[in-house]
């Protein structure tokens, strides 16, 4: 079980790791930003206040971001895969809102299987030309209302 808290300004370069050995170690993700960007705008998104935190053995095993109803990003670090940890952070977004909507890549398929899984009803596509990646992308959206029938 993880510890899930808020984040804190220090953690900008543990959660920029993560983000960015996802950019670099996933073969269909163009490489578009440096480490040092990465935490910078992970730094940027802990100051908006949107970042939630999953600790394990005093280690971020992985972040969740939410500007509102919206989810951000959903990273994990790659060696704590299967362990609930992205469920953890998700159920504690859950808990603060009623409507959850986020964006994956289509390529991205361990992502598409883990929404679904959670309670997340496809409801658009894009071709790309909406996102920076410029990759086809899948809009996804969880509500307490759906949830609870």
């Amino acid at each position: 079980m993880a510890n899930v808290r808020p984040a804190r300004s220090t953690d900008a370069g543990s959660l920029g790791d993560i983000l960015y050995d996802f950019q670099r170690d996933t073969e269909w993700m163009p490489d578009l930003y440096t480490g040092a960007e990465t935490i910078a705008f992970c730094g940027t998104m802990i100051e908006r206040g949107w970042v939630t935190v999953a600790e394990v053995d005093d280690q971020i095993a992985g972040f969740l971001a939410r500007d509102g109803e919206e989810i951000v990003a959903l990273y994990l670090s790659p060696d704590i895969g299967r362990r609930g940890v992205g469920r953890q952070l998700l159920n504690a977004a859950k808990q603060a809102v009623k409507r959850l909507e986020l964006h994956t890549f289509e390529a991205n398929e361990g992502a598409q299987r883990f929404y679904l899984r959670q309670g997340f009803v496809e409801k658009a596509r894009g071709d790309g030309s909406d996102n920076e990646e410029n990759l086809p992308d899948i809009t996804y959206v969880w509500t307490q209302e759906e949830a609870e029938k």
